[in-house]
């Protein structure tokens, strides 16, 4: 027994030793900060220019992050991202790249104009790739259910781009709402300042030269294909729907985020609205279907999810702006440049700029005065996109991040509905009967959200999903 005993502790020491030969932590092999290969997450980004080049540089300010590769119809415009990771591979053609490199790496960020957002999402997730999107998430209803289905099936981490969301103001906004400060909230107004580009225009004509090392076939992609034109590229194609979503879908995942993440809604169940009119002589309406309203009022109604009534949100944009609440005094900041939002409850209103930046009481002496309670969300102070890294590395189920498509899927959703409105209003009445009855669209819309359907007309259902292009 005692050699059996001798002999069971010289194993069990010799493997100790054995082991702390072994295993030495990798900082001790590669010196103070050294980060293994296989401890790095590989990024490819789909756009590199514009804000795909911003989105590709936050990312890298980890140094958990290697951009190994992105792609870009535009070399001009990705020339910023082609000097800063020179050791990055450059593609024109994401179904390309995201074929050769799919061995190379782990995660895709999308950073292309919104008709593009759906497609190339969807591919880097079926390759089981995590993916971090630009807002809004999709140009179309029916693209952000199937992406919110998709990031479920393929078991990724995803992660919209609408920053506040990560921001300590929606946070505080929260904590504010749960403990009841402004009571029951029974109307929310938003707005911003967008758009800051043209809108509500006669489709461009012309001829003009594709400029060089420009694929403009490919920046076409999903959509009907027409002639190259500068009217949409490089930026202002945020304003012609067969490529953006308007000022809506801009700036809405921004500065609705507040709205959705902190009251019980889920889908709005109506949606009507309003523009302005558009003359190109006396008595001679533009009809500018091509392009986004210059502005827009949108009413959404949300049943609480807790079955205790309705949720009213109306949005402004164009520079419109809802009645300065009586509260807030003349000269204090209704919002900021950029837009806001105002909660109504029945034991008083709150307010954020856009991003949900500067939140405050109303009035804002409220701050003072008032109790406010202690913290009980968990703030991110590493921001959206290190948190969105993070959660790659540690895994599907095992990290968080602020806008999965599980959050962001149904508020892209929500948001769309504004912009299904806009497009319904502007659908002609091929009786012309009457000036009262030339366009069909100008009522309250219902809104089955389980089958995305409006009930009531039919013809507004050619909004809630778009054909692609043949090869698409």
């Amino acid at each position: 027994m005692s050699n059996n005993k001798t002999r069971r502790d010289f194993l069990r020491t010799g493997t100790i030793a054995a082991a702390g030969f072994f295993i030495v932590p990798r900082h001790v092999l590669g010196g103070p900060g050294y980060i293994a290969p296989s401890d790095r997450l590989n990024i490819a980004g789909i756009g590199a220019g514009g804000k795909g080049a911003s989105d590709l540089a936050e990312f890298a300010k980890s140094p958990k992050v290697n951009i190994v590769a992105f792609c870009d119809v535009d070399e001009a415009q990705a020339a910023a991202s082609v000097k800063r990771f020179p050791k990055a591979k450059f593609y024109y053609d994401f179904r390309e790249m995201l074929e050769k490199e799919k061995n190379n790496i782990d995660a895709v960020s999308v950073s292309t104009p919104d008709h593009t957002h759906a497609i190339a999402t969807l591919a880097a997730m079926e390759m089981g790739k995590h993916v971090y999107v630009q807002k809004p998430l999709t140009h179309d209803i029916y693209e952000a259910r199937m992406l919110t289905e998709a990031a479920k099936k393929y078991k990724v981490v995803t992660q919209m781009g609408n920053q506040g969301g990560s921001g300590d103001g929606v946070r505080l906004m929260k904590e504010w709402y749960d403990a009841g400060l402004i009571g029951k909230v029974t109307s929310v107004n938003a707005w911003t300042n967008r758009p800051v580009w043209p809108q509500g225009l006669a489709k461009p004509t012309g001829t003009h030269a594709v400029p060089a090392n420009f694929k403009w076939d490919l920046w076409v992609g999903t959509a009907k294909y027409e002639d190259y034109n500068p009217a949409y590229h490089p930026f202002n194609w945020r304003g012609w729907w067969s490529f953006g979503t308007g000022a809506l879908g801009d700036m809405a995942c921004h500065i609705m985020d507040p709205i959705y993440r902190i009251l019980p809604i889920l889908y709005p169940n109506e949606v009507e609205c309003s523009l302005p009119n558009q003359f190109t002589a006396a008595w001679t309406e533009a009809g500018y279907i091509d392009s986004c309203p210059p502005a827009s009022i949108i009413h959404l109604n949300y049943p609480r999810t807790d079955g205790k009534g309705q949720i009213k949100v109306t949005w402004m944009d164009g520079g419109l702006l809802p009645k300065r609440p009586e509260e807030l005094l003349p000269d204090e900041a209704m919002g900021n440049w950029d837009g806001g939002v105002i909660f109504e409850g029945t034991k008083g209103k709150m307010m954020s700029g856009c991003y949900g930046e500067k939140p405050t009481l109303l009035p804002t002496k409220r701050m003072k005065e008032d109790k406010l309670p202690k913290q009980t969300l968990k703030r991110v102070p590493e921001g959206h996109y290190v948190q969105w890294v993070n959660a790659c590395m540690a895994g599907y189920g095992n990290g968080e991040t602020s806008s999965p498509f599980e959050y962001a899927g149904p508020f892209t959703e929500s948001i769309l509905m504004g912009n299904l409105a806009i497009r319904s209003w502007m659908i002609k009445n091929p009786k012309l009967t009457g000036w009262g009855d030339k366009y069909l669209g100008r009522k309250k819309l219902l809104w089955d959200a389980a089958n995305m359907k409006i009930t009531n007309f039919d013809e507004a259902n050619q909004f809630v999903k778009r054909e692609y292009r043949t090869g698409w």
